[in-house]
């Protein structure tokens, strides 16, 4: 019986679910383990790509389509060992990740792991992305104990896992549903670690309308997941009470600029009080900018503007999700 298990929910993956199996046959790990694919009613050939993988004994599950949250659950229920993992379809495991991944269970106080993941990018878009997590990295490094685990890396004893009923299906995207297990985990007592040398490669978006879509939809289901734990909206070991400032002072100060704008075409005259709010927004965003900056200089100065429009992508989508979530 396999120790372990490594789930991965797929939908629409075939371009990239292969790579993501081989990496995982060319695992170092001596523990066994098996690994299973959920299939979450793809409309490509994601199925038939992971079935490939099948004399290696990989285990291909399908379901309807319902989210990645059911995906990972399905195959929670499904696995054979005491550990489960998770990663996505579009990771790339190092061949160190599943042996890096059980080591912290060695401690039997130990009720979740979380790993990293990096980027082989060059685009602007995705440098900002890699930026972003490397800070909240730092962050989790300077704790003993993490609040905070991220579906794309993650390790949980199974029996506590199903005890606690997995991931909130109620998430139908990949947009808060692992924090949200996270929280309930932590406020149950049990501890959960961070582990820097569990590396996944990940690709981000590579556009930067695309990278704001996807904060758009952080906001947006950010609402949900805050309603269900509202002690967690000032800080987390994954995310600053500086960073939810930020977002707020950002769009008020643009939506104070805007207004301010409307007056001075009224009263052209009174054009130099737009210095105002223009400068308290500009020191907004420099301030958020320079710890991302000072990870990779290669962000200045195009990842000022996209600090601005990242604050404002995930502000709309706050607003949009509680017009929506009561």
């Amino acid at each position: 019986m396999p120790a372990i298990s490594v789930i991965i929910p797929a939908y629409n993956s075939a371009r990239t679910i292969a790579e993501t199996l081989r990496s995982l046959q060319n695992q170092d790990c001596k523990k066994p383990f098996e690994v299973i694919v959920v299939d979450d009613g793809s409309r490509d050939n994601t199925v038939g790509e992971a079935k490939k993988f099948g004399k290696s004994g990989v285990k291909v599950v399908k379901q309807r389509h319902g989210g990645p949250a059911k995906a990972r659950n399905t195959g929670a229920k499904e696995a054979m060992g005491g550990i489960i993992m998770f990663t996505d379809a579009d990771c790339v495991p190092e061949s160190s990740w599943v042996r890096e991944m059980a080591m912290p269970f060695s401690d039997r106080s130990i009720a979740g792991v979380q790993g990293i993941y990096r980027t082989r990018q060059k685009g602007i878009a995705p440098l900002f992305a890699q930026a972003e997590i490397e800070q909240r990295y730092d962050r989790m490094a300077k704790e003993r104990n993490i609040d905070f685990i991220g579906s794309y890396s993650a390790a949980y004893m199974r029996g506590l896992f199903l005890e606690l009923k997995g991931f909130d299906e109620s998430f139908p995207a990949a947009s808060g549903e692992d924090p949200e297990l996270s929280f309930r985990l932590a406020k149950a007592g049990h501890k959960m670690v961070f582990n820097p040398n569990a590396v996944v490669y990940h690709t981000h978006p590579e556009s930067v309308s695309k990278y704001l879509r996807t904060r758009y939809y952080r906001g947006y289901w950010g609402r949900l997941l805050y309603k269900k734990h509202p002690d967690k909206r000032g800080e987390s070991s994954y995310k600053s009470k500086s960073f939810f400032w930020g977002i707020g002072l950002t769009c008020l100060l643009t939506l104070l600029l805007a207004l301010w704008t409307v007056s001075v075409i009224i009263r052209p005259e009174t054009w130099h009080t737009l210095l105002i709010p223009l400068i308290l927004l500009a020191g907004t965003v420099i301030h958020e900018s320079m710890g991302l900056i000072a990870k990779d200089k290669r962000l200045f100065p195009s990842g000022l503007f996209i600090v601005f429009l990242r604050n404002l992508a995930i502000g709309i989508g706050i607003v949009a999700g509680m017009a929506k979530i009561r």
